[in-house]
């Protein structure tokens, strides 16, 4: 699986944060694993271009996915027997993101972590425009996203217990030297 990230923000974003995330919902989600996804973070007034231009609408904005592969059967990279294709783009505005991220009161990093479950539901064909939708997707969207904090919390454990096995059997050559 490929994904590509592109900071054009001016701010420090953990490029291999929004990776892992991206990542793992795409294989939650059964994506093929040689799909392509490309991330853009982009500053406010970039942003509030494209979704001027896209979305028809004044003003910056969080997140925009923009799908390549038809999400048809046959079409979708999720689908049964398709190759290696082009999941699509999703474009971040960190700055946008920040201040959200402050007003509900969490870090950044949640908020872009979110933000990029809700993008690639997006690109799946998830939406949110009528009620039963949002419930859906908003629905699985926090479980996607509490999933990951639990298997980031499980590798961290992990490595923290491969380190400490690493140190004990380094220590234990000095009682065999003794």
């Amino acid at each position: 699986m490929s994904i590509e990230v592109s900071n054009e923000s001016g701010l420090d974003v953990s490029e291999a944060e929004l990776i892992s995330v991206a990542r793992f919902v795409i294989a939650a989600m059964k994506v093929n694993p040689g799909a392509e996804l490309s991330m853009v973070l982009l500053d406010t007034a970039a942003m509030a271009d494209l979704h001027m231009r896209w979305m028809d609408l004044p003003g910056p904005t969080d997140v925009m996915s923009f799908p390549m592969d038809e999400l048809e059967p046959g079409g979708r990279p999720d689908a049964a027997e398709p190759g290696p294709s082009m999941l699509g783009d999703i474009v971040l505005c960190p700055q946008f993101a920040a201040d959200q991220a402050a007003a509900a009161g969490h870090p950044l990093e949640h908020e872009l972590a979110l933000l990029t479950v809700h993008g690639v539901l997006h690109l799946l064909g998830y939406d949110h425009a009528e009620p039963d939708e949002e419930k859906e997707m908003f629905a699985l969207q926090g479980q996607l996203l509490e999933d990951w904090y639990a298997d980031q919390a499980k590798l961290f454990h992990k490595e923290r217990q491969t380190e400490k096995d690493r140190r004990l059997l380094d220590k234990s050559r000095y009682f065999d030297e003794s």
